[in-house]
């Protein structure tokens, strides 16, 4: 039961919270509707001061919800402005913490998840791989992610993850080559393995071939071969990015080196990617039989200390073998040593 008086109290504290976070919403859409490269520098500014003077739960919320909103929609983006989205993301992921970056990619990560399970027609997936892939071109997540995605669409092999894995490796196929070449050959060697095995309406689609002479192209470092790839806007923008990065660590300190498989589960498993994110449902700390029945054997026990033990009323496992602890250790170091085990 509560009292009318403090529901009162607590109607008012919900109101004046919903017209805070309203008139926060209102200021950071305004500026992400100006965002443009010239004055990226100006409003990358101003969002920090806004960092600085709301909490961060609300802001990483308020920021994330605007962009998936003006981003995420059913035709393609121009990717110049997707990149300028991004940038302003990875900027302040290096200039306010990387909180920023981590709870925008969780974002994008689980609803590109989510629209790759359900067959939507429109160009959102495009869109939210786009976004991954900036988010790697701009330092704010590892290649290791981007190749999880890239194997997750290789081992399903239908059109339409055809057409995403194309799109992805335009992207950033020559960063990949760059960052990790190994990984980047297997892959080519999955993809070409599952080319071979579909079926013959698959086998012969130009899509699919395409998309293996594209992987050829950049195993052989030729940029020429594909088409329509243009690195300058990015370079561009990642000069850009350095100037705006106040901290020396803007390189590869600050990647989020995080699977797929842990940012589909962060719900479950907790963040260990965010430095002082809390988890109280560790599914460690649920299993304390396997626990302490690794604690119980510290070596063999002669029965007359057994004995001893009993007698002294030692009457759980636990009790009794802190008892021989004790009373066969060489020193109190042994003995430490021996507990601590």
């Amino acid at each position: 039961y509560v009292p009318p008086q403090v529901r009162k109290v607590q109607e008012t504290l919900d109101d004046k919270k919903r017209e805070e976070l309203g008139r926060l919403k209102k200021m950071v859409n305004g500026l992400i509707n100006r965002l443009s490269e010239p004055n990226l520098s100006s409003i990358s500014g101003q969002m920090e001061e806004l960092y600085m003077s709301n909490s961060r739960k609300d802001m990483n919320e308020t920021l994330t919800d605007i962009l998936m909103n003006a981003c995420v929609t059913a035709v393609a983006m121009p990717a110049r402005l997707m990149m300028e989205h991004v940038l302003l993301v990875s900027v302040l992921h290096h200039n306010v913490g990387i909180e920023v970056g981590a709870h925008f990619l969780e974002a994008v990560v689980k609803k590109f998840d989510e629209l790759c399970k359900s067959d939507a027609e429109g160009k959102e997936c495009e869109n939210l791989l786009a976004l991954i892939a900036h988010l790697y071109n701009f330092h704010v997540v590892h290649c290791l992610l981007i190749f999880d995605i890239l194997k997750k669409l290789v081992s399903t092999f239908t059109e339409k993850e055809i057409e995403l894995v194309l799109f992805l490796l335009k992207n950033v196929g020559f960063s990949l080559r760059k960052d990790d070449a190994l990984a980047l050959k297997e892959l080519i060697t999955e993809a070409q393995r599952k080319a071979n095995t579909a079926d013959k309406k698959l086998q012969d689609q130009t899509r699919v071939r395409f998309m293996l002479e594209t992987m050829l192209a950049l195993r052989n470092n030729d940029m020429r071969k594909i088409p329509g790839y243009d690195p300058e806007p990015v370079e561009k923008l990642r000069k850009l990015q350095r100037t705006l990065v106040h901290s020396s660590s803007s390189g590869k300190e600050t990647q989020l080196r995080v699977s797929l498989e842990s940012l589909l589960s962060a719900d479950q498993v907790g963040r260990w990617w965010i430095v002082g994110s809390s988890w109280s449902g560790a599914p460690m700390i649920n299993d304390t039989n396997s626990k302490t029945q690794q604690k119980l054997h510290i070596g063999k026990v002669n029965s007359k200390i057994m004995e001893l033990a009993r007698k002294q009323r030692m009457n759980t496992d636990i009790r009794r073998s802190i008892f021989c602890v004790l009373m066969t250790s060489e020193d109190y170091l042994d003995a430490f040593e021996k507990l601590l085990k």
